[in-house]
């Protein structure tokens, strides 16, 4: 079972500005941010434990949204109920909202711009270490055991498949059955304890 730490207390302006920072400066899309939304919510403001981090983040991809959406709005209503909900998904979306379409106005010359498009290259590289660097620390973070082995290996040679040999999977199907596996090996693994426990008092 998870351990839930008590976040110290926030107000609903920390809230909207942290969500603000990490919406106006992060790139690439969900991925490469939970690097630095682990590295706040965790490690900076306190207001996660390492496990339940992992539990959100796996609950926030595999929920409709971007995962820096949901992730914030997780963290929101954690902190003050539906309020801080709405003002930290309304922190996290205005930087680009405001982005997007001040871009769309003038689309076509935006991209025609020489060292524009020499920054996106530059912010590719960078997407590329924050993705690789925040798998590393969730890999880290894990629980050791075999379903965890078992789901990874699972995981790696379905990216290798999709890679080299174009085999396409049905996604939705994924998520759905990796957790179905992890409740039957829950339940499984309860129902053993049980039956130990029940043994150990008979005896």
């Amino acid at each position: 079972m998870t351990e839930q730490i008590t976040p110290p207390r926030a107000s609903l302006l920390t809230i909207f500005l942290t969500m603000l920072k990490i919406g106006a400066f992060t790139f690439g899309g969900g991925y490469a941010m939970i690097a630095v939304l682990e590295a706040e919510f965790v490690e900076q403001k306190k207001w996660l434990g390492r496990e339940e981090f992992l539990n959100m983040v796996s609950i926030a991809e595999s929920t409709p949204g971007p995962i820096a959406i949901n992730s914030s709005t997780y963290i929101g209503y954690r902190l003050r109920g539906i309020v801080g909900a709405l003002v930290g998904t309304l922190g996290m979306m205005l930087p680009s909202l405001c982005i997007i379409f001040a871009i769309s106005l003038f689309f076509d010359a935006f991209l025609s711009l020489t060292f524009v498009a020499y920054a996106f290259e530059g912010i590719r590289v960078a997407v590329v270490y924050l993705i690789l660097s925040a798998g590393i620390k969730m890999a880290r973070g894990i629980d050791k055991t075999p379903l965890s082995y078992a789901i990874f290996g699972a995981v790696g040679l379905s990216m290798l498949l999709t890679s080299l040999f174009a085999v396409r999977f049905f996604t939705i199907g994924a998520i759905l059955a990796s957790g179905l596996l992890g409740v039957a090996v829950w339940a499984i693994a309860r129902l053993c304890r049980g039956k130990t426990e029940k043994g150990g008092d008979s005896e």
